[in-house]
C-alpha cells in the first residue's frame, strides 16, 4: 500500500492548504487572527481527516466531516472575496483547488456508499 500522502485527494488538499496559507499572509491585520486563521484551520482539519479516512475501516464518518468542513472553507473563501480581503485572482485559484477537493471527496463518499450497499445486498439474498 502506498503512502496516504500520495493519494490525489491528499495532494489536492495540501495544495489548497498551501494556497490558503500564502493568501492569509497578505490579508489585512484585522483579518489574520480571525478569517485567515479559521480558513487555515479548516484546511488543516480536512487534511488530517483525509489521513484518518485512509486508515479507517469505516470511512463514512470522516468523509461526511470532510464534506462539511469543505463547505465551511468555501463559505470563508467567499466571505474573504466579498469583503475584498483577497483578490479575484486569489479567489479563483483557491476556489479551483477547493472544487477539486470537493469533487474527490464526494466521489470517495459515493464509492464508499456503493460498497456498503453492495456488501449488504449479498447478505439479504434469499434462494427460492
Amino acid at each position: 500500500m502506498g503512502l496516504h500522502s500520495d493519494t490525489p485527494i491528499y495532494k489536492a488538499t495540501f495544495e489548497l492548504l498551501k494556497a490558503v496559507v500564502l493568501v492569509a499572509k497578505n490579508m489585512p491585520r484585522d483579518f489574520k487572527q480571525t478569517l485567515a486563521c479559521d480558513l487555515r484551520d479548516h484546511c488543516v482539519k480536512v487534511t488530517v481527516l483525509i489521513l484518518r479516512a485512509n486508515k479507517a475501516q469505516d470511512k463514512t464518518p470522516h468523509l461526511e466531516e470532510i464534506l462539511e468542513r469543505h463547505q465551511e472553507i468555501e463559505l470563508l473563501i467567499r466571505l474573504a472575496r466579498d469583503i475584498q480581503v483577497i483578490s479575484l485572482a486569489q479567489y479563483a485559484k483557491i476556489i479551483q483547488l477547493s472544487d477539486n477537493v470537493g469533487k474527490q471527496a464526494n466521489g470517495w463518499r459515493g464509492s464508499q456508499l456503493r460498497q456498503t450497499h453492495e456488501g449488504q445486498g449479498h447478505h439479504d439474498r434469499t434462494l427460492f
